[in-house]
């Protein structure tokens, strides 16, 4: 039987060893402007397709010699758009599972820290911008917000040949599962959270000014409220800040989510004091943050700015207090879906069970620009 699918992780392989093949991405504008693969060609053929149009992808240009991925949103349409190409001669698969499963796929970088006694490795869900981060330092590794599954970090470690005895978060996630508890009970690393009463399953609580050493490296804990109460950054080595959803490289943390409007106002005045000690760090420290708002290349370049760099690019950053809060507010996106079922589920620590990307899909919407 002629195979017509293509699986998530076979196209992740491929597009991460630079393989030519070419990704047809047949959506509509609206639903690609929202989530993309890099690199992907757009024919916005998708309603042909659906009404059976046997013309829908005719004379469409695509480079020869080249196989096709043909790509929709949960990889139904697609298996007829790839049918059709294989009639005009083109090797076509469709990606099992479409954008959906895409959510799931994942590739990494590594991030130069000068005057660190640690290396970095930022794992990044290049299907929906989720960014976390393995570092390791004389053979112990610590992992900061685990957002794909624990394999690929012990996969990791191995590689480097590292032992993860350190699991951390930076605070309850709202855009999808954390893997955190599972990975810490994989590995036999201890759990760390930030201080706080929401979560009802054991673990270490770090608190402000608290310090953990991995290998020869130090991470202190530096509290952070604002996008949520008990959001915590944490500091490599005076170099580098994991700054979770309070600080991003073209935005700040949301206030709003699991919160009365009144709430969401005390915490946006707690995000802009938790700024501004932020702001206080070497100009030159990086800034390694929780979520990326586009789509990301499989290039190895990490997604990493010095806070300078940042506050220029951040106009929030530089307006007074007042103006901050009601700046925030105003241009808050709309909801992530699923979040409040994804919040109760971090909080418990509870396993899910089904498909992740049925809550996980889509775009995360963490920041406010």
């Amino acid at each position: 039987m002629t195979q017509t699918t293509i699986d998530v992780k076979t196209l992740r392989e491929l597009l991460e060893q630079q393989q030519p093949v070419t990704v047809l991405d047949i959506r509509r504008a609206e639903d690609r402007a929202e989530w993309a693969i890099p690199g992907s060609l757009h024919v916005p053929a998708y309603d042909a397709l659906k009404a059976n149009d046997p013309n829908a992808l005719a004379g469409v240009n695509l480079p020869a010699g080249r196989p096709v991925v043909t790509i929709c949103g949960a990889g139904v349409t697609s298996l007829t758009a790839a049918e059709q190409l294989r009639a005009q001669g083109f090797e076509a698969l469709s990606l099992a599972g479409g954008m959906k499963a895409w959510s799931l796929a994942w590739n990494r970088a590594e991030v130069p820290v000068a005057g660190s006694q640690a290396q970095v490795i930022q794992v990044r869900r290049t299907g929906k911008g989720c960014l976390s981060y393995l570092i390791g330092s004389q053979g112990s590794a610590a992992v900061i917000d685990a957002a794909v599954e624990p394999e690929i970090y012990l996969d990791l470690a191995r590689h480097y040949g590292w032992i993860i005895t350190a699991v951390l978060e930076t605070h309850i996630h709202a855009d999808h599962l954390s893997r955190a508890r599972r990975l810490a009970e994989q590995s036999g690393a201890t759990l760390y959270l930030p201080d706080q009463k929401r979560a009802t399953f054991s673990f270490s609580p770090l608190r402000d000014g608290d310090a953990l050493n991995i290998g020869l490296a130090r991470l202190v804990a530096l509290h952070t409220p604002g996008h949520t109460l008990e959001s915590t950054c944490y500091l490599l080595d005076d170099q580098a800040l994991f700054s979770g959803d309070t600080l991003f490289l073209a935005g700040v943390g949301r206030p709003d989510l699991e919160a009365i409007p009144a709430t969401a106002r005390q915490r946006a005045f707690l995000l802009y004091r938790s700024l501004q000690r932020l702001l206080a760090l070497s100009p030159e420290t990086l800034i390694l943050p929780d979520h990326t708002s586009a789509p990301i290349a499989f290039d190895d370049q990490p997604i990493v700015a010095s806070l300078a760099e940042v506050q220029q690019r951040v106009e929030l950053l530089s307006i007074p207090e007042d103006a901050f809060v009601e700046a925030l507010l105003a241009r808050i996106p709309p909801t992530p879906p699923n979040h409040h079922r994804i919040v109760t589920l971090n909080e418990s620590g509870a396993m899910f069970e089904g498909d992740p990307t049925d809550l996980e899909a889509g775009a995360n919407r963490c920041a406010v620009a």
